[in-house]
């Protein structure tokens, strides 16, 4: 026959193996949520990442026009300083 204490071992040990139990069943859902918010989280970068880039390339457009027309000016002024200093020689004589 068991003895109260062998009795009282045996229930203490079969409450903590179903503690145990749901223990390690909740942790598994827990890493499962995770992993869904570490998905969803790499989704979202994904399309920042797409965002930024669809924004990145019309100003990268718009800044070399904006280059260009700077030098178109830079011709154009240089061109206008030069017919200005040739007036101005003009004028000396």
């Amino acid at each position: 026959m068991l003895s109260p204490t062998q009795i009282l071992l045996i229930i203490v040990v079969s409450v903590l193996s179903a503690v145990l139990a749901v223990i390690g069943i909740q942790v598994f859902l827990i890493l499962k949520e995770g992993k869904r918010s570490i998905e969803k989280m790499n989704k979202i970068l994904d399309d920042a990442v797409t965002i930024s880039s669809s924004v990145a390339k019309p100003i990268a457009s718009l800044s070399s026009s904006l280059s260009n027309l700077s030098g178109i000016t830079g011709v154009l002024g240089w061109l206008f300083n030069r017919k200005k200093k040739s007036e101005e020689e003009k004028k000396d004589e």
